[in-house]
């Protein structure tokens, strides 16, 4: 295959041999892997483009709480203070990054349809940071795509280098996966070399390093939603701080060959099971109580 890649360093040498971008090389990978005409894989990608759109428009329109009622509404309160920016401390960029991180995974929580990329507890970073920059940059559709298609192949390298389940790695598999991936997107849609879209991919990437799962009654709720909104803002620093001439002094490759050594090295108990961190405090006991589950000893 001639455009085949698992790691970041096979990416960064096609793309100089092709003269072409990350986001060109993921869409002629994925081409020539299922054997399908290159228009076709862009459509399945408008697809998906369209059915963030979706999720992130009802996300911030409406106050509905999930069936636990524990998240719902908060991505259309933060939504609202873009009309009034004098009370926020963020840029515009940020702060609707984080409403349709949030807008995202409350329409998971409460049944609602959204893309899971890379997987639906890291569902609203990816959406969240690239379709604000769009906004932002007044982009056409196009440029978005590009930024999705970026980030899909650093999501690949870490699938094949550590592992995009919390339930084997914890939170970093997840939310800090979404941020390393919405970082190297957003770098591309900013004119950034391949070299700078892993660089801020491995600096998000590596401030997420050893994050636990912990979800309160095992929904994809508490702390989930707002640890996306959260990785919305450190993926746009690591892509400021990458466009500002900063590198990481460590390689991508190496930050996913450390993610997987902390996922090995990790407890059960914080890996998505609920029986450890957030999920055993006097909080996370009371919802398992709520909702018929055993109770957990820290």
């Amino acid at each position: 295959m001639n455009y085949s890649f698992k790691t970041a360093e096979e990416i960064i040498n096609l793309t100089k041999k092709y003269k072409i971008s990350i986001g060109e090389l993921a869409k002629r990978y994925e081409a020539e892997r299922t054997n399908k005409p290159t228009p076709t894989i862009r459509n399945k990608m408008k697809a998906a483009r369209d059915v963030m759109v979706e999720a992130i428009n009802r996300g911030v329109s409406t106050s509905e709480k999930s069936t636990s009622g524990l998240v719902g509404g908060d991505a259309k309160k933060l939504f609202k203070q873009l009309k009034n920016m004098k009370d926020m401390m963020g840029s515009k960029v940020a702060i609707r990054a984080m409403a349709y991180g949030l807008a995202v995974c409350e329409q998971n929580a409460s049944m609602g349809k959204i893309v899971a990329f890379p997987t639906a507890g890291g569902s609203g970073v990816i959406p969240g940071v690239l379709i604000s920059a769009s906004k932002h940059f007044h982009a056409g559709k196009r440029k978005l795509l590009h930024g999705l298609f970026a980030a899909s192949a650093v999501g690949l390298v870490i699938a094949e280098g550590a592992t995009l389940s919390a339930a084997k790695g914890g939170c970093q598999a997840e939310v800090g996966a979404a941020t390393a991936m919405a970082a190297a997107g957003l770098t591309e849609m900013r004119g950034g070399t391949p070299q700078q879209c892993f660089d801020a991919a491995a600096i998000a990437l590596k401030s997420y390093l050893g994050l636990v799962c912990d979800p309160l009654g095992g929904l994809v709720e508490v702390p989930c939603v707002k640890r996306n909104a959260l990785g919305c803002t450190a993926a746009i620093s690591a892509s400021d701080m990458v466009m500002a001439g900063i590198h990481s002094a460590i390689p991508f490759d190496e930050v996913v060959f450390a993610m997987r050594n902390i996922a090995k090295n990790m407890s059960y108990k914080l890996r998505e099971t609920a029986l450890g961190g957030l999920a055993v405090t006097k909080t996370g006991n009371e919802v398992k109580k709520k909702l018929g589950l055993k109770i957990t000893e820290a």
